[in-house]
């Protein structure tokens, strides 16, 4: 079984990073550098990537082998090191570590692979830091950076790395993923798929997840129904609401095993008095998991505006008659409705506001100012309350 199986629809960066990974054993090639940036948007599979050619890189092998793929996939390999962006940013002092570990020659590997998830989100302070690595890497260290695009990095950074630009995957492949490595059935990974729009990630939650989909529903449901100012308003705090059960479903579990893992490390059993020695461990680990509660509750919220945005985008679509498929399909009916309720002018005035709430929330603006004032731009009366009126 090769290491790129269940990748899907990244043959062209595939080919680039097998070959690289043949050229790594042997004498120095074009087609292999030490320093690396994937691009692309989000869902479509750059850290999946980044790990499969780590595991290349690992194994000296370019198709992997079973033993390094199951501990890379276990991030417990001893060469590989992974900067994973638990808070809102990555500061200087979360790659001072890792940067130190960098120089270290491999143990068991033919390379120490080195993965920055996220690297979009690290100040320029940390991007200056980290600098002098990407320029002078030791030999047999490979650093892999992830990011939405080349902008999103400072210009000296993406000066000294190699970009690889994936492409979104289409809604049969990610389907077709899903059928295959999840066990979906046909339908439901196909509608999984058309509503994550094709984000691999949230597609697999769709598929597996019967409350992901109730709540995307909801969602739906709600903005379609705002109607007045004071509807806008109760309508925002549901949608906090919603993107807080969906962070609290995605990060209890993994805080509750994390912190049983810490105690039973610690030599604590369950319910035993934490020693007043050991508590500054555990206040730490609190410290991780709260910073990764505000970083899941951004996204949540995020993830809401994007499903908000293929929604008007199929109104759209419907008022102007267009010969393209929808996103959102099953609920054909209701947006027509929607559509017969506004113009086209209205609906891109709503996508415009949906826009500018993600950039607002990313600039630190409150989450529900901001869906509130994008929610009043959603108002919308029907043809018989403009009568009724």
């Amino acid at each position: 079984m090769s290491v790129w199986d269940e990748l899907t629809g990244q043959e062209p960066a595939i080919g680039v990073f097998r070959a690289a990974a043949a050229a790594a054993g042997g004498a120095a090639s074009q087609q292999m550098t030490h320093s690396w940036l994937i691009t692309g948007p989000p869902g479509s599979g750059r850290s999946n990537l980044a790990y499969a050619f780590a595991t290349a890189l690992i194994a000296g092998d370019p198709d992997g082998d079973e033993r390094t793929r199951i501990q890379v996939e276990a991030r417990s390999h001893p060469d590989l090191h992974v900067l994973a962006t638990e808070g809102v940013i990555i500061k200087r002092d979360d790659v001072r570590e890792i940067v130190k570990r960098s120089h270290y020659a491999p143990s068991v590997g033919r390379h120490r692979v080195i993965i920055v998830e996220d690297a979009d989100r690290m100040t320029e302070q940390t991007s200056n830091f980290l600098l002098k690595e990407l320029e002078e890497p030791p030999e047999r260290t490979v650093w892999i950076l992830c990011a939405p695009s080349e902008a999103d990095l400072i210009p000296t950074i993406r000066s000294r790395v190699r970009t690889v630009r994936l492409q979104m995957p289409t809604v049969a492949e990610v389907a077709a993923l899903l059928v295959r490595r999840d066990g979906v059935e046909e339908a439901l990974a196909e509608r999984s798929a058309r509503e994550a729009q094709c984000h691999i990630g949230m597609a697999h939650r769709l598929a597996t997840s019967e409350e992901a989909r109730d709540r995307r529903a909801e969602t739906l449901r709600l903005a379609l129904g705002v109607r007045s100012a004071a509807t806008a308003v109760s309508t925002a705090a549901r949608f906090l609401e919603i993107a807080g059960d969906d962070a609290r479903a995605i990060t209890e579990l993994r805080d509750a095993e994390e912190r049983a893992h810490a105690l039973h490390s610690l030599g604590l059993a369950p319910g035993q008095a934490v020693p007043a020695a050991l508590r500054p461990q555990l206040k730490a680990l609190e410290d991780d998991q709260k910073r990764r509660a505000t970083r899941s509750l951004r996204d949540g919220i995020d993830r809401i505006l994007v499903d908000l945005a293929s929604l008007y985008r199929d109104v759209l679509l419907i008022q102007l008659d267009a010969e393209v498929d929808l996103v959102n399909r099953e609920i054909a009916e209701p947006m027509r409705r929607a559509a017969a309720s506004a113009t086209p002018a209205q609906t891109l005035a709503t996508l415009d506001a949906i826009q500018e709430a993600r950039e607002r929330i990313e600039g630190n603006v409150q989450p529900a100012l901001a869906l509130e004032a994008m929610l009043v731009s959603a108002i919308r009366t029907t043809v018989n309350e403009r009568g009724a009126a």
